[in-house]
Order: C-alpha cells, then structure tokens, then sequence
C-alpha cells in the first residue's frame, strides 16, 4: 500500500528539478567513488562525528543538573527528536535518512545552560554591538554557523575541514524552531540564502517535507519528557499534580508521561497529516499539545526554583567573556594570551589551541605553535577570524567560542578564574 507522502519525499526519482539544489554542498567535500551512502546520510555521519555533537552530552536541556545521570541532557533530547521524526517520516514515506539526519545536527548551535545561555549572549552582543540592538542569540541560526564554519572534521589526508553539509540538512537546522507552535507546517516553495535571508527565528519554513516533521518533531519531544524530569527533581507540587490529572482527563488519557505524550502525539500527526494541509495535528490533537505546553511554562519553565540557576549561569557566561576578552592586543594577542596562561592555565591553552584554527597562520608565533594540539596547517577550513585586525571579530570569537562550551566545561573554566 502507498504511503501518504512517499511521490513528496526528498530522493533524487521525486526531485528531478530541484535534487542539485537540495544536495549541493556549503563548501568542497571530496568525493569518495566507493561510498556506499547516500548525500544525507553522509551528512548524518558526518555530524555524528563531530565535536559538537559530542559536546551535546553535557549541555542543559532544561534542568542544570550535571551530576544527576537520569536528567535529560541537550543529547537525549536530540535522540528524542531523532525517533519521533524517523517514526512519522517513515509512516508517510518520506526520506527518513534527511530527517535523522536534520535531527541530529539540528541542536547543534545550543549554548551551554539551555535557552538562558542564549539570553546572555544576547546580551553581550547588544552590549558590544551597539548596531545590532535588534539582533538575538539563537541557537538555530548559531547551528547554521556552526555546521558551515566552525565544526571541523579531519579528511583520510589528516587535514580538516568544515563539515560541508547538504543544502535540505542546512535548511531544516536553521528552519527547525520548535518554540512557535503551528498546528501544519508545509514547506515553502523557494530557495534562499540561508546564511542571508533568515533574521529571524522561525521566519520561513523548511525547504521539504522533512524537515517540516522534524520541526514538528521537536516540541512532541520535549514536552513530556520535560514533564518527567520536573517531577523526578520535585519540580511539581501537589497542585500541579492536581492540574496534570485534569489535564489527563481533558485529553481522554490515564495519565500524561513521556511514553503516552510522544504516542498519542505521533499517532495523531500520521493520521491528520496530508498533502493538501500539510504536517499538522488534528484539532483535539493541537488543543491537547497547547494545554500541556502551557502546564510546562506555567510550572516547569517560569518556576522560581531555576531563577537561582539563571543568575549563576549569567555570572558564569560574563566572567569567562571579561577575561577571555582582555586577552585581545589585535595581532599580538596569542602572546597576550600564553601570558596569561600563568594565571589560567587551562582556559587560556584551550582557548589558544581552539582560536588558531580560524586565524591566519602569520599572526601565530611560531614559538607558541608546539602548544597547540591542533597544528594550524592543518586546518583547511575557512579563517573566519582572519588576523584579529578589529576587537569586534576578536569578540565573535569569543561568543563562538562560549556558545561551544558544555556546562560542564564553563563551570570548570569558571572555577579555574576564582582558583588562586
């Protein structure tokens, strides 16, 4: 029996016209002639190797709780995004390898402590960036920058490179905000610039069908498993106990968890969805997702217990920016970092060692280069810092360079500052 979607999936039989655009590369990736995957799911491998993705594993999704293994981390949470949007792909016929793939890499450009980290670092660019008082951190458009000119990956010659991801991947990283709620996405019908043309989180849709279930993927994710987390850490008291089994009652369910939210939820979008109105819930399956995340904001995401938690991340973020930030002295300032390395050791080597892979080689001492752990020859990506010339690229890499960090690693970086 068809499936629903399969003549709309994105694979080279359905995408005469437009396959080239939806595959071509930001940047040059060697082609391997005995590679037996397909564009996508070359992307997919590709992410997953990544140091970004690694570092997924200590970020916060809501809760800051580093020491608790059963806590949901920014990781699981993609694993989560991962299934549900691999389950409805593959139940409509859409290409499921574009949508593991998105999925994998689409939290990618998350800060360290969750959303609010995002909020400090829009904070520090309106302070720096007086011009961009209209701009935001968001981690969607951070992803793009990342996956296109951060991320590096080493080639069978032992160099690096950027990631040099598809197109559709690109695409649905950038498009995928899960914050503004639609009961049916449908993709938009034109090709943009991606880097260029989003201003705006959530502005366009995805370019496919794909990425439009990953998108819708998202929220189904988070809900209950944020639900399930806030209980376990005392997060819900008896009166939202209370109002969590009305709301079970509402939605005709015995209870609302994790495995009951993301079924009942993918069920309804496999059997609403259609061509004609897109990747949509069904009224009483919308009216359901709406009251629930309204439960989360109302008991979970503004709950005073985590302001405590927003004031110490802040005070983490600014401190780690200051200090990296004295180091600038325009192309002299790996020298004026090594020097500091006597008062941080750590945070000024790694800091160090990461900063030269997106500089010109002529502003890297040569006496300091035994120190790096990458060696910057190496390196064959994009020098989007150039030679430090103006302390405004100097600040972007810094901000690059925290929005990277796990909590984990800020914390320890934080602790190293206050070590005498």
């Amino acid at each position: 029996m068809a499936k629903k979607f399969e003549k709309y999936a994105a694979i080279k039989e359905n995408c005469q016209a437009n396959w080239e655009q939806l595959t071509q590369r930001y940047g040059n990736l060697a082609i391997r002639l005995d590679d037996i995957r397909t564009p996508f799911a070359r992307d997919y491998t590709r992410i997953l190797h990544s140091m970004a993705y690694r570092r997924l594993k200590h970020k916060t999704q809501v809760f800051f709780n580093i020491d608790n293994d059963h806590i949901c981390t920014r990781m699981e949470h993609v694993a989560h995004v991962e299934s549900v949007s691999y389950t409805i792909s593959n139940c409509l016929g859409l290409n499921t390898e574009l949508t593991k793939a998105i999925a994998i890499g689409h939290d990618l450009g998350h800060a360290p402590f969750g959303h609010h980290g995002e909020t400090v670092l829009t904070d520090l660019i309106h302070l720096y960036f007086p011009y961009k008082a209209n701009e935001q951190f968001w981690h969607e458009r951070n992803g793009l920058r990342f996956v296109d000119k951060v991320e590096l990956l080493q080639n069978p010659e032992n160099k690096y490179n950027n990631l040099c991801l598809t197109y559709a991947v690109r695409d649905g990283i950038i498009s995928h905000c899960g914050e503004k709620t639609k009961q049916c996405i449908r993709p938009r019908d034109n090709f943009i610039d991606l880097e260029l043309s989003f201003t705006n989180k959530g502005q366009y849709e995805p370019i496919t069908w794909e990425g439009c279930v990953v998108k819708i993927s998202d929220i189904i994710a988070y809900l209950g498993r944020d639900i399930e987390d806030a209980i376990n850490l005392g997060f819900i008291e008896e009166d939202a106990k209370q109002k969590l089994c009305e709301l079970a009652d509402k939605c005709r369910k015995g209870a609302l968890n994790t495995t009951v939210i993301i079924h009942n939820l993918i069920l309804d979008v496999c059997s609403t969805s259609s061509f004609e109105q897109g990747i949509c819930f069904s009224d009483h399956g919308f009216d359901n997702l709406l009251q629930i995340k309204n439960f989360n904001y109302q008991y979970i995401y503004g709950n005073e217990r985590l302001e405590s938690f927003k004031k110490y991340a802040k005070l983490v973020i600014n401190e780690l920016f200051k200090v990296l930030l004295s180091t600038y002295d325009s192309q002299d300032t790996f020298s004026k970092i090594f020097l500091m390395k006597k008062y941080y050791p750590k945070l000024m080597k790694n800091f160090a060692c990461w900063l030269a892979q997106y500089v010109e080689l002529s502003i890297i001492p040569t006496t300091l280069s035994k120190d790096l752990t990458v060696k910057p020859s190496a390196c064959l990506n994009e020098k989007i810092y150039g030679k430090l010339d103006n302390s405004e690229v100097f600040i972007q890499a810094i901000i690059d360079y925290i929005a990277g960090m796990t909590d984990r690693f800020a914390v320890e970086m934080f602790n190293e500052l206050i070590s005498y």
